[in-house]
C-alpha cells in the first residue's frame, strides 16, 4: 500500500518508519531540554542527541568473570562495557565516564564493599574493570549506575558462599572447660563450622564430611594410661544459613578424661576440655551437695605444702615429683645429689570446705582450732588440673591454680566428686556456659534483676566543670547505696542543657579521668610514660638492675630469698615482707627465679595496694555483687567495662541511620563524610565516636549495640560546623561545596567542640 504526502509516494513502512524517527528525534530534543543536570549532560549539545552521540546507560553492558557460587576471600573481577545511544563504543580510554558509580552491599548485614576501578586500553578502549574481595557470605547486591541512572539490568545480585572449614574458627557452642557427666550418660557437643573469615559453613558438602572429625580421649591420672571405653556417634544437619555437626559422646567407665576434638587431625578453638565421669552414687552425692547451702560440707584430703611452689619442684612435670617423692619416702636418710629434685615435705592433713562462692583448704590446731590455709573463688579463673595417685596415700590428686598465689595439689579419697561439685557451682554461678557472649547475657539479666528492688527516682548533681571532682565529691558525700541507683540528672554550671543522657555520659568520662589523673594523689604510678603490667615499661630502672640481672645470670651466689626489704625514702630499712609463707627462709635458685620473679611482680603490682583495692572491691560490690564479677576472667572484665577500642568502619557503616536529606546530601555529602571517616585514626574515630555518644568506647556489642542507634541527621545549614545530640547519638550535618571542606569542618568540630553544651 502506498501513500501521496506532499506529492511524494511512499510505502507504509517507509511511512511508519518516519513516524519513528520523528518521535526519536522529539524525545532526544526533550530530554536534553530537561536535562538540567550539567554534570550528567557535560558538553553535549543538541546536535549530539540527535545523532544519539552520548553515553547512554541503558544501552551498557555488564560481563561477570565468574560462576556461581562462587566462595568468598577470592578477588571478583566484572566489566562493564560502555556504548553510545547509537549503538557505537564509548571510548573510555580517552573519556573518563562521569558518573560511574559501582556499590556493592551485602543484603542481609548492609555492609559496603570496597571496589576498585580500572579503564582498560586497547582494543577494550569501552570497557571498565571492577575488581572487588568479599569476606561475608551471603547475597550481596551490585548497583551500577551512570550520571543516577541504572546500567542495563542494574542492580544485580550475586551470592557467595562459605569457604572450607577451618578448625581455629571453629566452635563448640556453649562451651564448658570441663563436663560432668554420669557412666554411659549421652552429651550432645553442637559445633558449627566456620571458615577463616569466620562465616558458618553452610554448604551440603559438609553433609558428608563429618568422619573428618574426630575425637580423642584419654584418662588422666592413672601412672599407666589404659584403653577408654566410649561411644560416639556423629551427624550433620544444614541449611541455607549453616551448617551444624552434633557429636553424642558418652564414656562408658568412672574417671576424669582429657578429651580433644579435632577437624582434620587439627584441634578445634575450643575443643579442649576435662571430663569427669561419676558413678550413680557419685552422682547423688554431687547433686545433694549442690542442692544445699555448701555450711558443713567437706571432704578430707592431704595438701602438699604450697611452698613446695617455689622449689624445683613446680617445675616439673607432675609424674616426676611424685618420683621424687617416693624417693624420699623409700630413702629419707640417702644423701642429696645436686643433680636431683629438691626434697618436699610429707603430705598434711587437710579439709577442703566448698560453698557456691569459695574453695576453702583448712587444718585444725589440737584437733579443735580451725585455720585458713587457702582460699580459692568459685569461678572460672580457678583452674583444676587431675592426676594420678599420690604416692604416699594412694589417692587421686588435683592441683588447684587461680594464678593469684602458689598452686597447690591435693591428694582425696573423693577427689571426683569434691571437684564435680566445685564445676556444678561454677556452672550455676555464670548461668550454664562459659562463652563470654553467654556469660555478658547472664550478668547483665542478673544485675538488672539485684537492681529492680532499688528506687530508680531521679536525683540531681549539679557540678562545676572547673572544678569538677571537688563539686562532684561534695555532690555525692552524703549518698546511700539507694542514692547511688538512681538515675543521674546531671547539670553542668553556667551551660543551658537538658540532661537526656548526654551530660551524664560526659560526667561519668570525665569524672573517671579526674578520679585517675596522678596530680589528684588518688592513684599513683611508675613513672609518667605510658603504663602496662609488668616492669619493662612500668618501672625500667628496677627491670634492667633487677629482673633482666636475674634473668640473665647465674643467681646461685646471690643469696636471693622469696622476701622484700621494704625501705624508707631516707634508706633506712623498715620491713622485710615475705613474699610466700616462710619466703625469708626458702633460697632462690636457677630453677625457680621465674616463679620468684612471677610472685615479686604480683606483690609490687597488686599485694602492696590490696588495702586500698579491698576498699575499692567494697563500694563497688556494694553495686555490682562479687558473684557476678567473678564470673570473667580479667580480659573478658576489660571487654566489659571498656567495651571495643577498635572503631571499625564497615561496622559504623553497617549500622548507622541516615535521617532526611536531599539526592545531593545522601550521593555526595555522605560519599564525602565516609571518605574522610575512612581516613581517620583511631583516635580521630574516637572524638567523633565522642562528641557525638558522649563516651570514645563502644559497648561490646560495636555501634550494633549502641542504644539509640548512631544517627546521621541533614542539617538544613551550609557550610557551617557539625552538631549533635549526645542524648540520641545523633551528628547533624550540614552541605558542603567541597571533599576538602567536610574535612575541614569535621576535623575541627571533633577537636574542638568536643566538650561542653549549649542550646539554641
Amino acid at each position: 500500500m502506498f501513500y501521496v504526502i506532499g506529492g511524494v509516494t511512499v510505502s507504509v513502512v517507509a511511512f511508519l518508519f518516519t513516524i519513528k524517527f520523528l518521535f526519536e528525534l522529539a524525545a532526544r530534543v526533550v530530554s536534553f531540554l530537561q536535562n538540567e543536570d550539567r554534570e550528567r549532560r557535560g558538553e553535549r549539545t543538541i546536535y549530539d542527541y540527535v545523532r544519539g552521540n552520548y553515553l547512554d546507560p541503558r544501552s551498557c553492558k555488564v560481563s561477570w568473570d565468574w560462576k556461581e557460587p562462587c566462595e568468598v576471600g577470592h578477588t571478583m573481577v566484572f566489566r562493564v562495557h560502555l556504548f553510545l545511544k547509537n549503538g557505537q563504543p564509548f571510548p573510555a580510554h580517552t573519556q573518563v565516564p562521569l558518573g560511574l558509580r559501582v556499590l556493592i552491599s551485602h543484603v542481609e548485614l548492609a555492609i559496603d564493599v570496597p571496589v576498585t576501578q580500572e579503564v582498560l586500553q586497547e582494543p577494550h578502549f569501552n570497557m571498565v574493570k571492577i575488581a572487588f574481595t568479599v569476606r561475608k557470605a551471603g547475597r550481596y547486591e551490585v548497583s551500577i549506575k551512570l550520571g543516577g541512572l541504572n546500567v542495563a539490568y542494574s542492580p544485580y545480585y550475586k551470592n557467595f558462599q562459605a569457604g572450607t572449614v577451618v578448625p581455629s574458627k571453629t566452635k563448640i557452642v556453649c562451651h564448658f572447660s570441663t563436663l560432668v557427666l554420669t557412666c554411659g550418660q549421652q552429651h550432645t557437643l553442637q559445633i558449627i563450622p566456620r571458615d577463616e573469615y569466620n562465616n558458618p559453613t553452610s554448604n551440603s558438602l559438609y553433609l558428608t564430611d563429618h568422619d573428618a572429625y574426630s575425637v580423642d580421649i584419654h584418662e588422666l591420672g592413672p601412672l599407666e594410661e589404659g584403653s577408654v571405653e566410649v561411644s560416639c556417634e556423629k551427624s550433620v544437619m544444614s541449611n541455607k544459613q549453616t551448617c551444624q555437626v552434633f557429636l553424642r559422646l558418652a564414656v562408658l567407665q568412672r574417671g576424669c578424661f582429657h578429651t580433644c576434638i579435632s577437624y582434620q587431625n587439627q584441634p578445634i578453638s575450643n575443643g579442649d576440655f576435662d571430663i569427669i565421669v561419676l558413678n550413680e552414687n557419685e552422682k547423688s552425692a554431687v547433686e545433694r551437695n549442690v542442692s544445699t547451702s555448701g555450711v558443713g560440707m567437706y571432704f578430707d584430703a592431704y595438701l602438699y605444702s604450697a611452698t613446695n611452689a617455689a622449689n624445683s619442684q613446680w617445675q616439673l612435670p607432675p609424674m616426676q615429683r611424685r618420683q621424687s617423692i617416693a624417693t624420699e619416702d623409700e630413702d629419707e636418710d640417702s644423701p642429696s645429689d645436686s643433680s636431683t629434685p629438691e626434697k618436699v615435705k610429707k603430705p598434711k592433713k587437710v579439709y577442703c570446705y566448698i560453698s557456691p562462692k569459695q574453695l576453702s583448704v583448712k587444718e585444725f590446731y589440737l584437733k579443735i582450732i580451725p585455720w585458713r590455709l587457702f582460699t580459692f573463688r568459685v569461678c572460672p579463673g580457678t583452674k583444676f588440673s587431675y592426676h594420678g595417685p599420690d604416692p604416699v596415700h594412694k589417692l587421686q590428686t588435683l592441683v588447684v591454680d587461680d594464678g593469684l598465689q602458689p598452686p597447690v595439689e591435693l591428694s582425696c579419697k573423693e577427689r571426683n566428686v569434691m571437684a564435680a561439685t566445685f564445676i556444678r557451682f561454677l556452672h550455676k554461678n555464670i548461668g550454664g556456659s562459659e562463652t563470654f557472649q553467654d556469660k555478658m547475657n547472664f550478668f547483665q539479666r542478673e544485675l538488672r534483676q539485684v537492681h529492680m528492688k532499688r528506687p530508680h527516682s531521679k536525683i540531681t548533681l549539679k557540678v562545676s566543670r572547673h572544678g569538677l571532682l571537688d563539686s562532684s565529691l561534695k555532690a555525692t558525700r552524703n549518698f546511700s547505696i539507694a542514692d547511688w541507683s538512681k538515675n543521674f540528672e546531671v547539670i553542668f554550671q553556667d551551660e543551658e542543657a537538658l540532661d537526656w543522657g548526654g551530660p551524664r555520659r560526659e560526667w561519668f568520662e570525665l569524672i573517671c579521668k579526674a578520679l585517675f589523673d596522678t596530680s589528684n594523689q588518688l592513684f599513683a604510678r611508675f613513672s609518667d610514660t605510658n603504663q602496662a603490667l609488668y616492669f619493662e615499661t612500668d618501672d625500667p630502672e628496677f627491670y634492667k638492675s633487677k629482673v633482666c640481672f636475674i634473668l640473665n645470670n647465674d643467681v646461685g651466689e646471690m643469696e636471693l630469698v622469696f622476701a622484700e626489704e621494704k625501705y624508707s625514702k631516707s634508706g633506712q630499712l623498715e620491713k622485710v615482707i615475705e613474699l610466700i609463707s616462710n619466703g625469708a627462709q626458702i633460697q632462690v635458685t636457677n630453677s625457680n627465679k621465674i616463679f620468684y620473679l612471677n610472685i615479686l611482680a604480683q606483690y609490687r603490682l597488686a599485694n602492696q595496694v590490696r588495702d586500698e583495692v579491698e576498699h575499692f572491691l567494697k563500694g563497688l560490690n556494694e553495686l555490682v555483687p562479687e558473684n557476678l564479677l567473678a564470673i570473667f576472667d580479667e580480659n573478658e572484665l576489660e571487654l566489659l567495662m571498656c567495651g571495643t577500642g577498635d572503631i571499625n568502619i564497615s561496622d559504623f557503616k553497617a549500622h548507622v541511620i541516615v535521617v532526611g536529606g536531599s539526592w545531593h546530601f545522601r550521593e555526595k555529602i555522605m560519599t564525602w563524610f565516609w571518605t574522610v571517616v575512612s581516613s581517620f585514626t583511631q583516635e580521630e574515630l574516637a572524638r567523633l565516636l565522642q562528641f557525638t555518644t558522649g563516651s570514645s568506647q563502644l559497648p561490646p556489642g560495636g555501634f550494633a549495640a549502641l542504644c539509640p542507634s548512631f544517627q546521621i541527621i541533614a542539617s538544613p545549614t551550609h557550610s557551617s560546623l557539625p552538631m549533635a545530640h549526645t542524648c540520641f547519638n545523633q551528628l547533624c550535618l550540614p552541605t558542603y561545596d567541597s571533599y576538602e571542606e567536610v574535612h575541614k569542618m569535621l576535623k575541627l568540630a571533633i577537636s574542638e567542640g568536643c566538650e561542653g553544651f549549649g542550646m539554641l
